[in-house]
């Protein structure tokens, strides 16, 4: 099968297509002929080298999030699935296992029916960045009337979040710059506030108590405790663990621990389909340009999600 993916780190430059031997699926797996994969910034990661298991080697293949048509079903998987159906997936890469590749393997918990309508350049840009937001968020554990603050809210994580937040009943506190504004007030945001460091002093003078949870996509860090009520707690993305002054707890998360939650990640389908989540997409790349995508990524500013087809 073809793949994308790279055998020494670096630069875009390292990616190139490889021919790999296609995956079988095995009990419990579901085995996906993609179509449309994301490129997302822990695809960056991985190809610039960080930290890898000792037991992996080349070639790696990148990418969390897939979809495509169900091809093959592990004997005795308990799945509703059928071979020929419209599927997405999360993916957690690992070696030369990754969805950056005409095939993948996937548990059965991990694949869902594509949203009714999506296309699948679409529906790929739902599992992964679905399911952190909606962790996040289940992690802060608020309830209806609480307030949320979210920054990177024009990003992939905090544009979902802001959307299952106004479904969960929550008010929501989002940052945008001045271009980005329309498009937080779109997604469901009831206030919208300048992005940057003055973010949280901007929340506090509006909400003089503080809201009553954070979830800190753009990595703003201690910075984030100005905004949050005493008590309150911020989730954050990228392992920060804050200093807890006045009783605030910080929760760093990673999607792996939401990778087989099934039920969770059906339900982001089916709201997806009722609308209450809206699927973007930036722009689309023959798998064979992934280093042009990764360098778009790079560059920044990209609102809506980049996707590699296959």
């Amino acid at each position: 099968m073809k793949a994308v993916g790279f055998t020494e780190f670096g630069g875009p430059e390292v990616l190139q297509v490889l021919e790999l031997p296609a995956p079988d699926a095995g009990p419990g797996e579901v085995r996906i002929r993609v179509h449309a994969a994301t490129v997302n910034a822990v695809d960056a990661l991985q190809r610039s080298g960080p930290a890898r298991s000792p037991d992996a080697q080349p070639p790696f293949v990148p990418g969390m999030e897939a979809a495509g048509v169900v091809e093959q079903i592990g004997t005795g998987t308990d799945t509703d699935l059928s071979v020929g159906d419209r599927v997405t997936a999360i993916v957690l890469p690992d070696g030369s296992h990754g969805a950056y590749a005409e095939q993948v393997v996937v548990p059965a918990e991990s694949v869902v029916r594509a949203p009714h309508g999506a296309s699948y350049v679409q529906a790929a840009t739902l599992p992964m960045n679905g399911l952190t937001a909606r962790l996040a968020l289940d992690t802060l554990g608020l309830k209806p009337g609480q307030t949320v603050a979210i920054t990177g809210a024009a990003g992939a994580v905090g544009g979902y979040a802001v959307q299952l937040a106004k479904a969960d009943g929550l008010r929501v506190v989002a940052d945008a710059s001045e271009q980005d504004e329309a498009l937080i007030k779109e997604l469901g945001a009831d206030l919208v506030l300048h992005r940057g460091a003055e973010y949280p002093n901007r929340v506090r003078a509006e909400i003089p108590d503080g809201v009553d949870g954070l979830l800190d996509a753009a990595s703003l860090g201690a910075l984030t405790a100005r905004a949050v009520r005493d008590g309150g707690r911020v989730v954050t993305l990228l392992g920060y663990n804050g200093p807890g002054e006045r009783n605030i707890a910080y929760e760093p998360i990673v999607v792996f621990r939401y990778a087989r939650e099934h039920a969770k990640l059906d339900r982001l389908r089916q709201q997806v389909e009722d609308g209450l989540i809206a699927l973007r997409v930036a722009k689309t790349f023959p798998a064979e340009q992934a280093t042009e995508a990764h360098r778009l990524l790079a560059a920044g500013g990209v609102r809506g999600r980049l996707i590699l087809t296959f």
